[in-house]
């Protein structure tokens, strides 16, 4: 790569950094799946926040939200270590098109429902643990195929620019809920969703496959979940990273229940309060999702001083005493809270082997994601008895903790390329799990 062995100068290191920043866009195959998952991103959240709205239309309770919110990542908790065997046994772009296009029926289904007038909150259960089910095989396939389009030299750049998506999603999407809701209704947004899973499938299908860099089929064989745990056991790096984000993933990133929380009932707003606050919280974390993506790197450094900023500015959003405080302190709570989950999604891919990746990938998703149904009906339980004030507190609190034992724990991260295979060193215990 030429434009990497050039040094530039400090007078042109400025210019130098702007086109490193969309390096992965140079290649077709990420250009397009990048240019669907905004819009695909856009619908989700859009749906994201017509589900949590629907549901306090329907029940008034801050239990209900968390506890739909809850069997709606339940899946992910029972099979998402399962789903990241399928990843690494399976072609991921034939994954990723049957996960979408369930995904938009499923939208399609809850949208006619609520357009027609006959949505039940059973109806909306079922559907949301459904889509739990198609998460769980999505996630880790998703991030997994990220290393195929691009290869281990950008997957940072990749996985950086992925995270942009999402906020850019983060922030365009509740806005776009808000003015439909007031406009034209609730389950409108859902027909949104099913439309944004067009693009992506599309762009999936325009591949060029000889383009891609796939590694090989992880062949079928007795006890490969617990292969895939007892190779992150064996590795104090990644068992470390881990444990971290099961506290987070727990007690943190459960915005989704808490925000429409802090909107009706702190700030006694509606559904354009709630998407002020979503839309701020996007902003910073498309703000993180870019720095990262020009300036990240995986590291020790950047996970811990991320995640100390992630509780700092939990803490703020918590105490504001203004619905303007405490929209401006969304902005730096999400610029961190991007940049921890950039800098440890790319560690945990670049320190996986090519053999274990959809399994580790699997694993993160397990606790970052499966652990809502643990933390979502607590958190929901909080601030319904206490105040969404105090359930953010408590996710802040949860956030130090665990970034205080990674300070502690947490050893260097080296990102040498390890290959398609599992390193020598753990062979034997592999062969154990086996």
């Amino acid at each position: 790569m030429p434009g990497r062995e050039r040094k530039p100068s400090s007078n042109n290191l400025g210019a130098m950094r702007a086109p490193a920043t969309f390096e992965s866009l140079k290649i077709r195959n990420y250009r397009i799946f990048f240019a669907g998952q905004v819009l695909n991103w856009t619908g989700t959240w859009v749906s994201w926040v017509a589900q949590g709205w629907l549901v306090l239309r329907l029940t008034d309770s801050g239990f209900s939200l968390g506890l739909i919110t809850a069997l709606q990542w339940s899946p992910i908790l029972l099979f998402g270590a399962w789903a990241g065997v399928v990843a690494d046994r399976f072609e991921k772009r034939k994954i990723l098109l049957f996960t979408n296009g369930s995904a938009a029926i499923l939208s399609l289904i809850l949208g006619i429902a609520t357009v027609a007038g006959w949505v039940t909150l059973p109806l909306v259960i079922v559907v949301a643990v459904l889509l739990g089910l198609v998460t769980a095989l999505d996630n880790p396939t998703r991030q997994a195929f990220t290393m195929e389009m691009v290869g281990r030299e950008r997957i940072t750049n990749a996985v950086s620019l992925n995270t942009a998506t999402f906020t850019i999603a983060r922030v365009v999407g509740p806005v776009i809920a808000a003015l439909l809701i007031k406009t034209v209704g609730i389950g409108e947004c859902f027909l949104v969703n099913t439309v944004s899973f067009i693009p992506i499938s599309v762009a999936l299908l325009r591949m060029d496959r000889s383009q891609l860099m796939p590694v090989p089929a992880v062949e079928r064989g007795p006890r490969q979940v617990r292969e895939g745990m007892r190779y992150v056991g064996s590795l104090p790096v990644l068992k470390v990273l881990l444990i971290m984000m099961a506290v987070i993933g727990t007690f943190q990133y459960n915005f989704q229940v808490i925000l429409p929380l802090l909107a009706k009932h702190t700030f006694h707003g509606d559904a354009g309060t709630f998407g002020l606050l979503g839309a701020t919280l996007g902003a910073g974390m498309f703000i993180g999702s870019m720095t990262n993506a020009t300036f990240g790197r995986p590291g020790r450094r950047i996970i811990l001083v991320a995640g100390f900023s992630l509780a700092l500015f939990t803490f703020a959003v918590a105490a504001a005493p203004t619905l303007l405080l405490a929209a401006l302190m969304m902005i730096p709570l999400g610029a961190s809270s991007m940049a921890f989950l950039a800098t440890m999604n790319s560690s945990l891919q670049l320190t996986s082997s090519d053999a274990m990746r959809g399994r580790v990938m699997a694993l993160y998703f397990v606790l970052f994601l499966g652990s809502t149904p643990i933390g979502a009906p607590i958190l929901g339980w909080v601030a319904e008895a206490i105040s969404p004030r105090a359930a953010f507190a408590f996710g802040a609190t949860a956030t130090l903790v665990a970034c205080a034992y990674g300070y502690f724990k947490l050893p260097a991260i080296k990102t040498e390329p390890r290959g398609s295979t599992v390193p020598d060193e753990l062979e034997e215990a592999l062969q154990e799990a086996r």
